[in-house]
Formats: structure tokens, sequence, C-alpha cells
């Protein structure tokens, strides 16, 4: 008598399929999580019964080792994502352009693992009042905290689209100037403007220009994934203008270097540069939704709608800054706020746009 035996799926998951993705996540979760357990093992006994925040705390000693993970994991997972289906585009770019890209994508994931993590030992120490760390805790939470960084960054990093950049983008930006806000030595800096932040030469200030400077290396990088897309668009019919693509990038590369620039030129010590380049982000930012007609033939009219209202809120924003409601911080924090808002409704209608069948697209 024979029996069928039912066909048995392969023990080795496709390379680039999300099983596989997950597989090597939970790799290397093991691995830097069998490190981290040594790393908190040791540094609870070089430092007896530490406290879960402040100088010297566990959790700074955490939030280091977070961002250490992240960036080895990010840089590994990032250079290889570049072998994976769907990504051979990535082979193409300029040597400096990848270098550039890699830095980014390195720098962002790094420094959101090291603001999580310390708010999470903040809250923590708010719970625990008075808590001290002893070496099994310590161990098991430093194992926990460099697994769970691998686990979640990898991923992030080997599926890395325009819309998951897009939304690391605001993710960090938004994090960023909060945990500088809230940290700053001045309570009072609002009373000033939005760049004041960056002016006091404290830790709080450092985190405020490095968030602009890192957040504008991602906007280029950010460029590059938006001019593939557009070419991948002109080319299928959907978008009409066949130099929209060169375009709509270039003016998102000026944007990311005038944001860089913002916090490369601290307002106090370089007024003029400092000005100059947070005028030039706003410059490109206008330049996008006033031409989008042109730029951008063959997305969804929603888009354009979108755009305008946009474009309503800027102008507001001024007339209610000229008329003296609005201050010069509320200015800058809602020019800011629509520009980060509106690369996100952008990145979502292009993709709309992907979906749409040719005809429509140009109709």
């Amino acid at each position: 008598m024979s029996t069928v035996s039912p066909a048995s799926p392969s023990a080795t998951p496709e390379f680039g399929s999300a099983l596989h993705t997950r597989s090597q996540a939970v790799y290397l979760a093991l691995v830097f999580g069998a490190i981290g357990a040594v790393v908190g093992f040791v540094s609870t006994r070089l430092q007896p019964h530490p406290p879960l925040v402040g100088p010297g705390s566990f959790g700074l000693w955490a939030a280091c080792a977070a961002t250490v993970v992240a960036g080895l994991v990010s840089a590994f997972g990032y250079w290889r994502a570049q072998h994976r289906p769907g990504q051979e585009w990535r082979h193409e770019v300029a040597t400096w352009t990848a270098t550039v890209n890699t830095i980014s994508v390195v720098l962002v994931h790094s420094a959101l693992a090291f603001l999580a993590t310390y708010a999470m030992f903040a809250v923590l120490a708010q719970a625990l009042i008075g808590f001290p760390v002893l070496s099994f805790f310590g161990t098991v939470m430093m194992a926990a905290t460099c697994g769970l960084t691998a686990y979640l960054v990898f991923p992030s990093v080997a599926d890395m689209t325009t819309q998951r950049m897009a939304t690391l983008l605001l993710a960090y930006v938004v994090i960023g100037a909060l945990t500088s806000a809230v940290t700053t030595s001045d309570p009072e800096w609002w009373k000033v403007h939005f760049s004041q932040l960056g002016t006091y030469g404290d830790v709080s200030s450092w985190m405020f220009n490095a968030t602009l400077v890192v957040a504008g290396l991602l906007v280029t990088t950010f460029a590059v994934y938006i001019s593939h897309d557009m070419n991948a668009l002109v080319n299928a019919g959907r978008l009409t203008n066949k130099a929209s693509p060169r375009m709509v990038s270039g003016l998102f590369v000026a944007m990311g270097v005038m944001l860089a620039g913002v916090g490369v030129f601290p307002v106090d010590l370089y007024f003029g540069m400092h000005t100059a380049c947070a005028s030039g982000v706003a410059v490109a930012f206008l330049v996008l939704l006033i031409r989008g007609r042109r730029h951008l033939a063959g997305m969804p009219s929603g888009y354009f709608v979108a755009s305008f209202a946009f474009l309503l809120g800027v102008a507001g924003s001024v007339v209610l800054w000229l008329t003296r409601v609005f201050s010069l911080t509320a200015l800058e924090v809602s020019v800011f706020t629509l520009i980060f808002a509106w690369i996100v409704v952008f990145i979502r209608f292009l993709g709309l746009t992907e979906d749409r069948e040719p005809a429509q697209a140009s109709a």
C-alpha cells in the first residue's frame, strides 16, 4: 500500500520574503540579546546599584547600548537589503549617494533607539522611585533592550520604502524636537523663537541641532526614493511630465540641505546663514506646492486640493504672525508642521497614483 505524503515547505525561507526577514531579525535579536546580557551584568558589577535615570545611570547605559545595536543592525540590514527583490535599482545609485543614504538611515535609527530607550527608563523611574538596579535586573533588562532593538530595527531597514522613510522622518523630527523642548534649561524658550532651543550650548541644544542635521540628511535620502518611484510612474504613463522626477527630487534635496544647514548654523552664532537656510526650506516647500500642477501632472485631483489647503495654511500662518496673533515661535512651528505633514500626504497620494490606471491618471 502506498501513501501520499503532503508536500513539505522549503526549510529555508526565500530570500527577501517577510518570513526570511523576520527569521533574520530573530537570530539577530538572540545574538545581541546575549551580548546585552553580558554588558548588563558587567556594568552593574562595575557600578553597583546605579539609578534608573540620570548621569551615570543604568538607563543611560541601556540607551547607549541600544544606539550601538541600532547602528550596527541598520548598517548591516540596509546594505543587505539592496540584494532583495525590488531593491536592485539601488545598485545604479552613485557611490556617494548610496553612502549618504546609508549614513542617514543608520543615524535616524540610532537616534530613535537612544531616545526611545531612555524615555522608557525615565517612565520606569517614575514608577519605581529610588529603585536600585541589581545585577540580575540589569542583566535581564539590558538583554531585553538590545535584543528588542535588533528585532525592531532589522525589518525596518530591510523593507525600506518611500512611505516607511516618510514615517521615520516624521517620527524622528517630532520625538527629537519634543525631547529637546522638554529637557531644555530655559523653560521660556518659546517666548523668543523655535531656533532658540539650539542656542544654549547644553545637551538639549546639541540634541535639537543634531535632530535637524540628521533630518536633513534623511530628506536627501528620501529624494532618491522619490526619484525612483516617480520615474516608475512616468514610465508607466501615470505621470505625464517626464522631467518631474528630476525636478521634484531636486527640490527635496535642496530642502534637505537647507534643513541640515539650520542645525549646522545655530541662530545665535550664524544668524545670517541660519536665516537663509530656514528660508530656503520654506521656499523649496512653496515651489513644490505652487508648481505641483505642472511637476506632478497625473496625480489624483485630491492631492492638488490638499496642496492648496497646505498653501492656505502657510499663508494664514504668515498673516496671523503679521497681525501679532501668532508669535514667531508659533509661526515657525506651524510652517514646519505643515511641511512634514505635507510630505506624508504627498507620499500617500504617490502610492495611490501607482495603483491607478494610466488612462485615469492622465485624465
